[in-house]
């Protein structure tokens, strides 16, 4: 694998240096977010849809999950991803190239998912670049398919973590409970100088009892 043009960089809040392709999907504030969110315990298997370059693996790397699973549909993310996992000795961990609705895969016990965040309305608002394109918009998979998708890889007390658009809330609330999910725990994120929420990071337990945490909103001052 060449590269000679990728540039090699930091996991905010850590210490872990990984490849990123220079036309891919870059690791940027949401994916921080995310990875410093989400709870992961030794005794889980830890499964990525759309891991891209294998940011939010490398993220679940720190607590020694029993398994790391990264799911991605496109080939070239998946060897990056494959490399940057190497990278780290982490060769047990497995990469599947595979469309995320196609997939049968035993359950497991936590999923991590940093999702295309905007409908398409139409093709005009799409990016030329494919791999960009695919990973911001709901091309091949629209939010409430992913849930249920998620739902029925995911034991039963499994957990999911994600990250979406704040004014997406109503839509991860119905269509988590549609899926048999429920939301336990929701963090909405500002910006340092907006006034309405831009994000909310949520994890949901499948079968798990109707309470939800609101926790302390994070500022993200991007100056």
């Amino acid at each position: 694998m060449d590269i000679s043009n990728y540039t090699y960089d930091f996991l905010p809040g850590t210490d872990i240096y990984y490849y990123q392709h220079p036309q891919m999907f870059h690791v940027n504030t949401d994916t921080a977010l995310l990875g410093n969110f989400m709870t992961i315990r030794k005794k889980d298997v830890v499964m990525d849809i759309g891991c891209n370059n294998g940011a939010l693996l490398l993220y679940a790397m720190r607590y020694e999950p029993k398994q790391l699973i990264g799911v991605e549909i496109n080939e070239d993310a998946c060897a990056l991803a494959r490399y940057n996992l190497d990278h780290h000795q982490q060769f047990d961990a497995q990469i599947i190239h595979a469309n995320i609705l196609d997939l049968t895969h035993p359950p497991v016990s936590c999923i991590v998912c940093n999702p295309p965040y905007f409908q398409v309305a139409n093709e005009k608002n799409l990016n030329d670049n494919a791999y960009l394109s695919s990973a911001r918009h709901e091309m091949h998979l629209d939010l409430q398919s992913l849930l249920h998708k998620i739902s029925s890889l995911l034991h039963d007390k499994g957990r999911l973590y994600m990250i979406h658009r704040a004014d997406r809330i109503i839509d991860l609330a119905l269509f988590c409970r549609e899926a048999h999910m429920e939301i336990k725990k929701l963090q909405f994120v500002y910006d340092a100088d907006k006034d309405d929420a831009k994000s909310v990071l949520i994890e949901a337990m499948k079968q798990g009892r109707p309470h939800c945490q609101i926790l302390t909103p994070i500022v993200v001052d991007r100056t």
